[in-house]
């Protein structure tokens, strides 16, 4: 090459070159230890919801009055891909699902569109109507989830002492958000006399429009004296509930207490809309959300003394369970990574020993872990953690940065073995064999340039595999062609002078030598057979290996998804999870378990994508003591399952997947203007599916119809009745 001789000036000025050597370990170590750790590469989920509630509303009043309106906001702003509507009686959901390829940085500025569109639409909806409201958080993945059991114990209180934990747990270095979660809503139930109100003809809403004013904080005025101004100050809380049941009510000329018509009591919301489950007992969850580029295993290390911390505080009869915890799953990528290396390193030691002598297979070692420093010494100014990505990528090039040292040290070698002095060796390694080096590196590189460089939700999470192998090959190359040398000259024994010709002249290199003879004296047999094995591995890669671009999980999470029919009250639900809570709680694979009825589960893994709030579903989460416990688990609830243990409902058992979420496999949308039209195809659809052999359990998510009753009412005789 025509740039500077690198290794001739590695091994000059070697003074120089030991203390870079030195100066990689050390910022290798540090880089190592201070890399940010997680268990998933950072990830832009362009997904956003709004919803909007409508109290005594039908599904077509809140499509054609709200959904319609909002939905056309919507489709205003860039990058939109879909949304997708679920309206029920008095509630809508919309979720909005951006572009792939939209990029990260401006999705926040999509989100604020959304927000500020929806703020914008408000005042335009029907009176009565409670939003939209827009919850861009939905991609927020929950570093830990803890639960907090008191059977026995008053939910008010217990939720009171989750506030008071989470404030706490809010002050721990590393958290950016700390949420309790599956909170029961506080209700005051006002149970009327209905007999009374005839007799004293009065109707609800007297009564709640005297409540309201009542429970109005208006301005008293101030007086202004000499000195401080003094304020004045009404108590108008109707929080008490002798407060409220002192309401005064005018009938005529006399004055009545709220308590004299009504009986007055606190509660929760009946029936509940969400509510979680914890071996079995109920529970309030503590959602923990992990800043951006902190080490994870420090953080769970400070994560679980705060446990260790609130445990012992508490009262007795409550007790602090951790259900899910990534520490456990980035200890068990980073443990594998490094056994990986050691064995990779006792491998190509071992290969290159054998090859080539103990003293040059040592030199090749060195430069493993030299490499690696430099790399994670390039991670660490680039901003990239050490993720399942990256893991991987430092696995795969843990069997390539060793090519360009063993090529340079090889090449010193047979100099050395022809009469060269070792300094002259090892500054010919650069003539020869720099530039083959350095474009062979840029040719495995450019294999990953498609990741890299992909504009999509993929290419975004598996990005990192392109960066940290250029990263790790660039460096090896450079390690090869200048430390390499350098420790050949320092290490490699001193080689007896047998000539060129002699060196050729072994057996070995005789038998190559008529090998490769024959190879081009025959080169047309060579090419038939060529071609042959690659269309046989063409073939053999379309029909026998499966294809999958995300592997499946190895965490020992097992996911039960239960649907019953829509319209299904919730406490029906329940009595399903129930039926499932009581087998799991026999099976001795089974090291945590809990259930979320209402909706899904909060987002603890990236790909495991939250389900709406639906009463008729209901999601729980089986943790194995490991992988084959988490199988164990799977295939014992299969059997449930084709035993028609469940026929009320659709119990689907999963694990979890890596990569981007995906909430089916396949799935396809029928679209059109009669519902009772596109049922129709769609059930054509579905039954085409089901002849395939691969298909499992093809089913419609809207399908059931939802009875209701009507009310037809004489207007006229209720109001003559008054």
């Amino acid at each position: 090459m025509s740039f500077p001789n690198l290794s001739a000036l590695a091994v000059r000025e070697r003074s120089v070159t030991l203390f870079f050597i030195l100066l990689s370990v050390c910022v290798g170590v540090y880089s190592f230890f201070s890399l940010g750790r997680a268990e998933d590469p950072s990830f832009t989920v362009r997904f956003a919801v709004v919803s909007a509630v409508w109290p005594g509303a039908t599904t077509e009043e809140l499509q054609t009055q709200v959904v319609d309106r909002l939905e056309k906001r919507i489709q205003e702003i860039d990058y939109l891909y879909n949304i997708e509507t679920t309206i029920r009686p008095g509630q809508a959901i919309l979720q909005i699902e951006f572009q792939d390829f939209a990029p990260g940085e401006i999705v926040p500025d999509l989100f604020y569109e959304v927000r500020k569109r929806m703020m914008d639409e408000a005042a335009n909806l029907p009176a009565g109507v409670i939003g939209p409201i827009v919850n861009d958080d939905f991609a927020d993945v929950y570093f830990s989830l803890m639960a907090l059991t008191a059977p026995g114990f008053p939910m008010r209180d217990l939720t009171r002492e989750a506030e008071a934990m989470r404030d706490r747990l809010q002050r721990v270095p590393g958290v950016l958000k700390a949420q309790v979660l599956a909170e029961q809503a506080e209700r005051v139930f006002v149970e009327f006399n209905m007999t009374y109100l005839s007799q004293l003809e009065l109707s609800p809403q007297d009564v709640f429009a005297a409540i309201q004013a009542h429970n109005q904080l208006v301005s008293a005025g101030a007086w202004e004296l000499d000195g401080p101004r003094v304020h004045l100050r009404i108590a108008a809380d109707l929080s008490d509930q002798e407060q409220l049941a002192a309401v005064p009510l005018r009938i005529g000329n006399h004055l009545l207490r709220l308590s004299d018509i009504a009986d007055i009591h606190y509660g929760y919301e009946d029936p509940p809309s969400y509510f979680v489950r914890a071996q079995g007992e109920d529970a309030l969850l503590l959602g923990v959300v992990m800043r951006s580029g902190e080490n994870g295993l420090d953080f769970g290390q400070r994560l679980g003394e705060f446990v260790e911390r609130e445990r012992s505080r508490l009262p007795l009869g409550i007790e602090l369970t951790v259900i899910t915890n990534q520490t456990e799953a980035i200890t068990g990528a980073v443990n594998l990574f490094q056994v990986k290396f050691l064995v990779a390193v006792i491998v190509v030691m071992g290969v290159s020993i054998l090859a080539i002598g103990f003293r040059a297979g040592l030199v090749v070692g060195i430069a493993i872990p030299l490499t690696l420093g430099l790399t994670f010494l390039l991670m660490k100014l680039a901003g990239i953690n050490l993720d399942r990505i990256t893991l991987g990528a430092l696995i795969i090039s843990l069997g390539l940065l060793v090519d360009d040292a063993i090529i340079a040290i090889e090449m010193m070698i047979v100099k050395m073995e022809s009469g060269w002095d070792r300094v002259r060796a090892a500054s010919h390694a650069w003539s020869v064999t720099a530039a083959p080096m350095l474009f062979g590196t840029l040719v495995t590189v450019a294999g990953f340039v498609p990741i890299g460089f992909a504009q999509s939700g993929v290419g975004e999470y598996a990005g990192n595999i392109f960066w940290v192998l250029a990263y790790a090959l660039l460096v090896s190359w450079l390690v090869a062609v200048t430390f390499t040398p350098y420790l050949g000259v320092k290490l490699l024994p001193d080689y007896s002078a047998s000539g060129h010709s002699g060196l050729y002249q072994t057996p070995l290199y005789q038998k190559l030598r008529v090998f490769i003879s024959a190879c081009v004296t025959y080169r047309k047999t060579v090419v038939v057979l060529t071609v042959s094995l690659l269309i046989i591995s063409v073939v053999a890669m379309a029909s026998v290996v499966q294809q999958q671009f995300f592997p499946s999980s190895d965490r020992p999470e097992v996911l039960i998804s239960i649907q019953h029919p829509q319209g299904t009250s919730i406490l029906t639900t329940d009595v399903t999870v129930r039926k499932l809570e009581a087998i799991l709680s026999e099976v001795d694979d089974v090291k945590s378990l809990s259930a979320y009825i209402g909706a899904g589960a909060p987002r603890f893994f990236i790909s495991a994508n939250p389900e709406q709030p639906d009463p008729a579903f209901a999601k729980m989460i089986a943790i194995g003591h490991d992988e084959a416990s988490r199988d164990r688990i799977i295939d014992m609830l299969q059997t449930h399952i084709h035993a028609g243990a469940f026929p009320e409902a659709r119990v689907r058992v999963s694990k979890l997947l890596y990569g981007p979420p995906v909430v089916w496999p396949v799935s396809f949308r029928v679209v059109g203007e009669d519902p009772l039209k596109l049922r129709e195809i769609a059930y054509q659809v579905r039954d085409v599916m089901r002849e395939h052999p691969h298909a499992e359990d093809p089913h419609l998510d809207w399908d059931e119809r939802i009875p209701s009753l009507h009310l037809v009412m004489d207007k006229d005789h209720i109001r003559l009745m008054a």
